[in-house]
Formats: C-alpha cells, structure tokens, sequence
C-alpha cells in the first residue's frame, strides 16, 4: 500500500497532460480545422516524409540488424552502441550532426553540391534523412531482437540443403522475422512522425517544404493556440493508434 500513493501520482503525471489536451480541443470547429489549408500541408508533408523514412530505415536497418544479428566480428558491441546513439543524443544535436555532413560545407553534402548540385539541408529531402537519423534505432532493435529469437535451425537447414546465403536471406529468414520486421516499421514511422528537434535545425520550417506536424505545432502555439490543440491531436491519435497495435506483440513478449 505504500507504493499506491507515488503510483497514482505517476499515472496522475501521465495522464493529466494529455486529459488536458482533449479537454481544451475545439471539437465544435474540429472539422473545419482540420480542413485548414496549412493543417492539411503540414499533414500531407508529415505522412509523406515519415513514409519516405521508413522506407529507408528498412533498406538500411534490416541488413544492419541482421549483420549485428547473425555475424561475429571485432567492435560488434562498439556498432551496437554506436546504432543506438541516436536514441539518447539530443535531436538538436542529432541537426547540427547531420549539418556538418550533409551540408553545402559538410563532409559528403560539399562533394554532393560540387558534383551533383544535390543541397539536402532546407530541403523535403532533408526532413527525410533527419527523420530517418532519429528513427533508424527503433528499426534496429526491434529487427535484431526478431532475429535473435527466431530459430536458427531453418537457416541452417536451409544451407544444408544447398541455399545460398542471399536465397536463405529473402526465403526463410525475412519470413521469419517478418512480424519483428512490421513492429519496427511501424515504431520507426511514429517516430519518424513526431520528429521535431533534428528537422528544425537540418531541414528548417518552411510551409508546404519541411514544415512537419510538429514543426507546425510548434508555430502554431504563437498566434494560434486551437489550431496546434488540432496538430497534437493527430499525433496524439497516431500514436494511440500504434500502441494499440503493437499491444499483443509487446503483451506477448512480456508473458
């Protein structure tokens, strides 16, 4: 009985800012809020670039987890490390990183300017490669941890039976782990979608080009207050949304 106390005041903690959210919501004017040319850009660039960001985290997190994964090499827990930096690094930091790299003067975006007159930062492309700077972790980690729970005796019959290693790959290990692969997707594409620190700082806020859902929060809480009440609310109801779907995977995990 001791704990219920602090406990409460926890759940209390958690739950008031959010119970304060749906109680301030204009929900008269909901719907034509939501039809808001500005609320509807953002929404559409929010989707689209998070979208975009999975889609990359899968093509490079998945082969990254499997490598982590399956293969013994020298400096494996240092990548390890290294791939989850992102998680506790500030976005801001994450930004200015990404800046330093990829920027006009940065280490590959000078070359990508000089040679191809590609220029991520301030760009959609940019939002892109933050989101998936922040997100790419969340892809990792749950590949990985699939990978490291499924049964390895498919692979190797596999291989006795002949298959090379890419066939092994593409027919019985992605199968196998194809519910991990889901769960992943879906994390880093919440994520992806709520990113705010590292795209204001690489890609910049500027409407209908790289301002997010977030970054339109943000703006909108200085002239007006409902209409970034509706912003959180769609992020709120994703994230919600997610939660509820990936609820029996982490029950199940849990039991």
């Amino acid at each position: 009985m001791a704990l219920l106390v602090p406990a409460l005041l926890g759940l209390a903690f958690l739950v008031l800012p959010l119970a304060g959210l749906l109680i301030r919501a204009p929900w008269g004017t909901l719907p034509a809020r939501l039809a808001e040319p500005q609320v509807l850009a953002a929404l559409r660039l929010s989707l689209l670039t998070a979208t975009l960001a999975t889609v990359l985290c899968l093509l490079l997190g998945v082969p990254l987890a499997w490598l982590l994964a399956r293969v013994e090499f020298r400096g494996r827990r240092l990548v390890r490390a290294l791939v989850t930096v992102p998680l506790v690094l500030p976005p801001v930091v994450g930004g200015v990183a990404l800046l330093l790299v990829f920027g006009r003067r940065g280490i590959i975006g000078q070359w990508l300017d000089q040679a191809f007159g590609i220029t991520l930062p301030f760009t959609t492309a940019g939002v892109v490669l933050a989101e998936a700077f922040v997100a790419l972790p969340f892809l990792v980690i749950a590949v990985e941890g699939a990978l490291r729970g499924a049964d390895a005796r498919f692979e190797e019959a596999a291989a006795t039976l002949g298959a090379g290693r890419w066939t092994t790959f593409t027919h019985v290990t992605l199968p196998l782990v194809a519910p991990g692969i889901a769960a992943g997707g879906v994390l880093c594409w919440a994520r992806a979608l709520g990113e705010f620190g590292a795209t204001i700082t690489f890609a910049g806020n500027f409407p209908g080009r790289t301002q997010t859902m977030p970054l339109a929060v943000y703006l909108a809480l200085e002239r007006d207050v409902e209409a970034a009440i509706v912003l959180s609310l769609i992020l709120l109801a994703v994230s919600v949304t997610i939660l509820a779907a990936l609820r029996d995977r982490w029950v199940g995990s849990a039991t």
